[in-house]
């Protein structure tokens, strides 16, 4: 099995996702990292040439297409959750786990405009906090809450003890 890790842009997704694919010795998937290179740029300029329901179409259709895959962290961009089928598929074939980070810790560590953040210029970086998180309540199988100062190592700790039913750190299920 899968563990993919959902959560808003700056919650840590990439960085926590390498360490515990290090950790239980699995392989990697940075999901903005394979859309930029199909792309060919970055994820604000394809929103800003191309709009977000197209990034959310593109987004959704690099997910589904991840198949046949067994043993992987998966680290998803934030918007995600916006596709259904993309969720759902997910959750077919992996755990998901929710890095929750506090509003005023995400607005410290990201720059929006920088980002790639799909809904920004309607929403503001507040309003798509809240709206986000709902979601991705909806579609999470276990919450790992990251406070300011949290050591990554503690984080991927916790993950691989909240999902110790489902992984272990020789890859099997």
């Amino acid at each position: 099995m899968n563990i993919t890790l959902i959560g808003m842009s700056g919650a840590g997704k990439s960085t926590i996702g390498k360490q515990l694919a290090k950790k239980l010795g699995r392989k990697f998937i940075d999901i903005d990292n394979l859309i930029r290179g199909k792309i060919g740029t970055d994820l604000q300029t394809f929103i800003d040439n191309h709009g977000d329901d197209e990034f959310i179409e593109l987004e959704e259709q690099i997910v589904i297409g991840l198949r046949e895959l067994d043993n992987y962290v998966i680290a998803t961009g934030g918007s995600i959750v916006y596709s259904d089928k993309a969720m759902k598929h997910l959750k077919e074939i992996s755990t998901i786990v929710y890095l929750d980070v506090s509003f005023s810790l995400i607005a410290r560590r990201i720059s929006p405009s920088k980002r790639g953040l799909v809904g920004f210029k309607d929403k503001g970086l507040k309003d798509l906090y809240h709206e986000r998180k709902k979601l991705y309540e909806r579609y999470l199988d276990v919450r790992i809450k990251i406070k300011k100062g949290a050591k990554k190592g503690d984080i991927v700790e916790r993950i691989i003890f909240s999902c110790s039913d489902k992984v272990s750190t020789s890859g099997n299920v």
